[in-house]
């Protein structure tokens, strides 16, 4: 049997799966999967409905909302500052950004952004009407105060840690983040489909409703991700648009030690530093759970969290996802990735589960081949 014989055999049960929760159990209307392995896609697949009421299928350049899936690039973004020795991980924000000290923020590092440590996970009552209005956005999170001391607990930051990157970027380097982002991060990896603050009104018509299903308690959330002002705005914590197969080059490039294709995001010192523990077996305050992170990304091998990961995982697999809906990983040791960024938004008792059986399947899929050498 032939690699691609084999390749497509052993994810047969992977398309099965995809298209059962679609077209059975009615999960969703739609949705895209793609995986990354041994330093290539090796499967990319959708289909579904983009949007339900005007019965538009989904398209192989269909976008997605990847809700908090879009953190990892910001965090990216201020982990190639780092880098380039233009930021510290343990410098006040402050020290960039003095308006962001009022209020008891003065103690705000860097590495407690990106770890969700730094005390304020609540979002600014700033109406969504504004989001798109950059100065508005800065002067509410200089108006924050914390809830919690910096850096003495987790508590999970679902639109802050965007905002508070975006913000950091502008001031070191300059540029807008959806500027930087394509010009640092998607730009030379090739990913022409992703963005966290659409640059153009036209895309939106490539991109997939947001459709909140029967058992979701958080309609807002839902209807809020499919405005066009939200979708333009600055907010790379939640609002960026993607394809499956675009994240999964992202995460393939980083499993490459920030590199594919000869381009270079990262170096592997960096990507191993950002991928190692940094918080342990820590409840998160703001989401009732127990989680493991590394520096902007989520880990694996927790029993309670992170399960969308799939049910066997260890610290060595790393990534992230979306409210109700996306999730992407990648693990070392079966040196793969998978996204999945289907368009109904559903409740954690039945999110978690379907992208923990396609993240099963992928397993199981990935394991298989390894053991046939192929």
């Amino acid at each position: 049997m032939s690699e691609l014989d084999a390749s497509r055999e052993a994810f047969e049960p992977v398309e099965r799966l995809f298209r059962d929760q679609m077209a059975v159990q009615r999960l969703h209307p739609g949705a895209s999967i793609a995986v990354w392995r041994h330093g290539r896609l090796v499967f990319d697949l959708h289909g579904g409905l983009a949007d339900t009421q005007q019965g538009t299928p989904v398209a192989p350049d269909t976008l997605f909302v990847l809700f908090s899936s879009t953190k990892p690039l910001a965090s990216v973004a201020v982990l190639q500052l780092v880098e380039r020795g233009l930021l510290d991980l343990d410098e006040p924000i402050a020290k960039r950004w003095p308006g962001f000290a009022r209020n008891g923020k003065d103690a705000v590092t860097v590495r407690h952004v990106l770890t969700h440590r730094g005390g304020f996970p609540e979002t600014p009552p700033l109406a969504a009407s504004r989001w798109s209005e950059w100065p508005a956005v800065v002067a509410a999170l200089e108006d924050v105060t914390p809830r919690f001391a910096p850096g003495t607990v987790s508590a999970y930051h679902a639109i802050n840690h965007g905002w508070v990157c975006a913000e950091l970027v502008h001031r070191v380097d300059g540029r807008p983040f959806p500027r930087y982002l394509h010009e640092e991060i998607t730009g030379p990896l090739g990913m022409h489909d992703t963005y966290a603050g659409l640059p153009d009104p036209a895309l939106a018509n490539r991109i997939a409703r947001v459709h909140a299903t029967e058992d979701t308690d958080d309609f807002w959330l839902g209807r809020t991700f499919n405005r066009l002002d939200v979708l333009q705005s600055i907010t790379p914590a939640a609002n960026g648009v993607s394809t499956a197969r675009d994240m999964a080059r992202f995460y393939g490039a980083l499993l490459g030690g920030g590199t594919v294709d000869g381009a270079s995001i990262l170096q592997p010192e960096t990507v191993a530093r950002a991928t190692a523990v940094e918080v342990d077996a820590e409840v998160d305050h703001a989401l009732g759970l127990e989680m493991r992170r590394g520096l902007g990304f989520n880990l694996g091998g927790m029993a309670g969290s992170n399960l969308r990961f799939g049910s066997q995982t260890t610290e060595r697999t790393f990534g992230h996802g979306g409210a109700g809906t996306s999730i992407c990983w990648a693990d070392r040791d079966l040196d793969a990735a998978m996204v999945f960024i289907p368009n109904g938004f559903r409740s954690e008792t039945t999110n978690v589960p379907r992208s923990r059986a396609l993240s099963d399947a992928v397993r199981k899929a990935c394991i298989a081949l390894d053991r046939a050498g192929a």
